[in-house]
């Protein structure tokens, strides 16, 4: 039996997302640039360019409703379906791979603090997000060689990036099957080893007190939370496509969870501000005080200070 996709469903959740989503990370732009601009921490920058691909996601997101309140229909210009598909698909990678990047660097800042700081230099961060931008972009332009090359091409254009061609199928999946280790599996990977380590990290820490620790790891948790609803679902649809030789329809409902994503991050924004602090003005992940060979160190262990 054919799944049947409810098109005033995803209409739905986009104009939800839309609402709570584009003010929200407006007020966190706002937020982080500021901050940047005072402390321009390795984890502000990361995060500065995980708000920006959320804000990318959402200015496209209008065409995508517009495309679910035609009945899943494009009835738009076709250039502006290559450039919807790839800037939808493009934003959910860059954000698996940054979030990745700040499980990485908070990581390093509670087990390597004095490391975290010769390493604190904002360019090594901007060029560690280029290179992100560049891996997702990179990845993402086979929506534009499935659509457009010339011996991919198909003439339907009646429907965005959907009803492909058994061609278009024989270079897509396997090209999905690469994204899901590369771009979800391996940095969810990262990510929860970064997390778990940075949780028996804080546990063993005894100058932090319990409700910081708490607060500090239901962050941690959460973060991991959003990676596993959010993003990989939407993954998963890709290895069960591979192997049933077709692009699944139920994967437009794990796409919804993607979308949701963008008004979860700002959530997170805000309460890792707060989470991460151990008395007063320092952080569990800035400024804490660390103990090495006897001395009192100071060690910076950005979250979003």
């Amino acid at each position: 039996m054919e799944l049947v996709v409810r098109s005033e469903v995803i209409l739905s959740v986009y104009i939800i997302a839309f609402l709570i989503g584009l003010p929200a990370n407006l007020l966190a732009l706002y937020a982080f640039s500021v901050k940047i601009h005072s402390k321009p921490h390795p984890t502000n920058i990361l995060l500065l360019n995980l708000i920006v691909s959320d804000l990318l996601f959402l200015i496209i997101l209008p065409l995508k409703m517009h495309e679910a309140a035609s009945g899943m229909m494009w009835k738009l210009p076709n250039f502006l379906c290559s450039i919807t598909s790839f800037t939808f698909f493009s934003t959910i990678y860059t954000s698996s791979l940054l979030l990745m990047a700040v499980s990485v660097v908070r990581y390093i800042a509670v087990a390597f603090p004095i490391t975290y700081r010769q390493l604190q230099k904002p360019m090594y961060t901007i060029v560690i997000s280029a290179i992100i931008w560049i891996i997702s972009a990179a990845h993402c332009s086979i929506t534009f060689i499935t659509q457009h090359h010339p011996s991919l091409s198909s003439n339907n254009t009646s429907v965005c990036y959907e009803n492909f061609t058994e061609k278009q199928l024989k270079v897509l999946l396997p090209v999905r099957l690469e994204f899901f280790f590369v771009l979800c599996l391996i940095p969810l990977l990262i990510c929860i080893y970064c997390y778990l380590s940075c949780i028996w990290i804080l546990y063993s820490r005894p100058m932090i007190s319990r409700m910081q620790k708490q607060k500090a790891i239901g962050m941690a948790l959460g973060t991991l939370a959003v990676f596993l609803i959010c993003v990989l679902p939407y993954n998963i649809s890709h290895v069960l496509g591979f192997f049933q030789g077709e692009s699944p329809k139920w994967r437009y409902y794990t796409l919804l969870l993607s979308t949701f994503n963008t008004c979860i991050d700002p959530i997170i924004f805000y309460f890792s501000s707060s989470a991460f602090r151990c008395t007063g003005e320092k952080s569990v992940f800035g400024n804490c005080r660390v103990t090495v060979s006897g001395s009192h160190t100071e060690g910076t262990i950005s979250g979003k200070e």
